[in-house]
């Protein structure tokens, strides 16, 4: 095969979308609709010049004979694909996200209660891993991709680092879970494979 640098791909474009996990969910089974989020799920806006990184991952464990010096084959001991980005907008899934937790408005004294505008979000000593689903997005010119994550959790965040001259960011990493023996999929109307 030929060197072709029209087969080199970008992705100066691209969106994360969330929603809750659960059985009444429909994850996408298409590329949907350019810039536009997925039904029942979330965009979470900007995400920093880092762009998104996703790492499949396989841990293998080496399988040896006593007739030969090299292993004979390898066993797989561990999959995983995770999904990594540092979020730009301070909105309020990007904070509960991170945070971990839901914000609940502060009500007043009064009776009845009313909402004073001050929101409160608890940092629990024994948080919830709350489930979620996960569609990433992105595309140079009219090709596009997409990858779908029926189930995921968050597994790490970074730290807020307060500035004057640089705004505030919320690093995420999320790791998918086992989904009927998937771990999510792949989607693309890229010309590098050949139709049936």
């Amino acid at each position: 095969m030929a060197n072709d640098p029209k087969k080199i791909r970008f992705a100066p474009n691209g969106a994360i979308y969330v929603a809750p996990a659960s059985e009444s969910l429909t994850v996408p089974a298409d590329l949907g609709t350019a810039n536009t989020a997925p039904s029942g799920y979330k965009a979470l806006g900007y995400v920093d010049e880092g762009g998104v990184t996703l790492t499949p991952a396989i841990e293998t464990q080496p399988v040896n004979a006593w007739q030969s010096a090299t292993p004979i084959l390898y066993i797989i001991t561990s999959a995983s694909f995770s999904v990594k980005a540092t979020l730009q907008e301070t909105n309020e899934i990007t904070t509960e996200l991170f945070w971990g937790a839901e914000w609940v408005e502060i009500m007043s004294n009064d009776t009845p209660p009313a909402g004073t505008g001050v929101f409160r979000l608890d940092l629990s000593s024994t948080p919830d891993l709350k489930e979620i689903s996960l569609v990433v997005d992105w595309n140079q010119n009219s090709i596009r991709n997409r990858v779908v994550i029926p189930r995921a959790m968050i597994s790490d965040r970074g730290a807020i680092q307060l500035s004057r001259t640089e705004n505030g960011k919320f690093e995420l990493t999320m790791e998918a879970l086992d989904s009927a023996g998937k771990l999510g999929y792949v989607l693309t109307n890229d010309d590098i494979i050949k139709a049936a």
